[in-house]
């Protein structure tokens, strides 16, 4: 009895073991992905459309990064800054360079692992554009100076929390609705204080590029969650509440280097929020419908930001904490409005 018995599970598992093999075979080439392409709803159907053309812009507007980095070079003269805001742009755009590492990762992750050929060409688009920017930056802080080994510990955690996420929804949120915004926010900021001709001229390509991507997560993340349960969307909107609020300590990690580039704190703070609200209303006009979580998170954003970093100096820590809630009620600097304007927007779009 024993030996059929052992015969019959060896079977079984060999049986087991080929299914698993089929089901990653047919994971690395999904030859169901054009499938569905037919029952799109025409919003998908506009989605992927744009999806697709996001890759062909990638390409008409591709730059030669070492090209235009010499020129602007040649343009200016080198590099000018001062000796302070020499070792403030190298801290600060530690988080530039290992950012962009961090998103050419992910965006190669999500074009391999993405199923529609539309989300999947804009993935790449973006990965083409990422490693541009990562070896571009890296040029440009060693004619600066050193170039940064690595980033502060709050930065750290928050790239290495993006880039081993475990479900697609959370890498798209991650990169293009918290770290993309964040690094538009520092490249405007930067750009306008005019501390180097060079990064400044260098950061309006950045930009360009940088405000393309942020669709990827908008026109593609509604299919995602169309799909996810009410648990993993639960999940989904706590992962992304703490990722919100790690911004905070990445900004008081780098308060003092802002400062010496000129950089306000509460500025830099208005900015990403308002980048963030932007791309969120986007996303609730995508899906065709409100996404009342976000007020949510904007109220413990703002109660976050007002105790971090206040507008003025309390007696006490009680008092700081009603100034936090006041802010939380009314906005960051009283501007909730807003949201709420973006909000009418996206449902009259929808």
């Amino acid at each position: 009895m024993t030996d059929p018995i052992r015969r019959a599970a060896s079977r079984a598992k060999r049986k087991s073991l080929r299914q698993l093999v089929r089901l990653k075979r047919q994971g690395l080439l999904p030859f169901s992905m054009f499938d569905d392409v037919a029952d799109r709803t025409q919003r998908e159907q506009r989605a992927a459309q744009k999806l697709e053309r996001i890759y062909h812009q990638g390409q008409s507007l591709a730059w030669e990064g070492r090209a235009v980095l010499d020129e602007l070079m040649q343009k200016h003269g080198g590099v000018h800054l001062s000796p302070a805001h020499t070792a403030a742009i190298q801290e600060v755009f530690a988080i530039i360079l290992w950012g962009e590492l961090a998103a050419w990762k992910a965006s190669a992750r999500l074009a391999m692992e993405l199923v529609p050929m539309d989300a999947k060409m804009a993935a790449t688009s973006q990965a083409h554009d990422e490693a541009r920017h990562f070896y571009v930056m890296r040029e440009y802080l060693a004619a600066v100076g050193e170039v940064p080994g690595g980033v502060k510990k709050h930065t750290d955690k928050l790239l290495l929390r993006v880039l081993e996420a475990d479900h697609l929804a959370k890498l798209l949120l991650g990169m293009q609705l918290v770290i993309e915004p964040l690094a538009l926010t520092l490249f405007h900021l930067v750009r306008e204080r005019r501390v180097d001709p060079v990064l400044g001229d260098l950061l309006v390509y950045y930009e360009r590029d940088e405000a393309r991507h942020v669709a990827l997560g908008v026109l593609y993340l509604p299919e995602v969650l169309r799909r996810m349960s009410r648990r993993e969307q639960l999940s989904l909107a706590r992962w992304q509440l703490k990722s919100y609020l790690m911004q905070f300590d990445i900004l008081r990690e780098i308060e003092p280097h802002l400062a010496a580039l000129g950089v306000d704190v509460r500025e830099a703070m208005r900015l990403a929020r308002k980048k963030q609200v932007q791309a969120t209303a986007l996303l609730a006009e995508a899906m065709g419908r409100d996404l009342p979580v976000t007020e949510v998170f904007l109220r413990v954003v703002d109660f976050k930001a007002e105790f971090s970093f206040p507008r003025e100096r309390y007696r006490s820590t009680a008092a700081k904490v009603v100034g936090a809630a006041r802010s939380a009620l009314s906005g960051l600097d009283g501007d909730h409005a807003l949201f709420e304007g973006l909000g009418r927007a996206a449902r009259d779009r929808a």
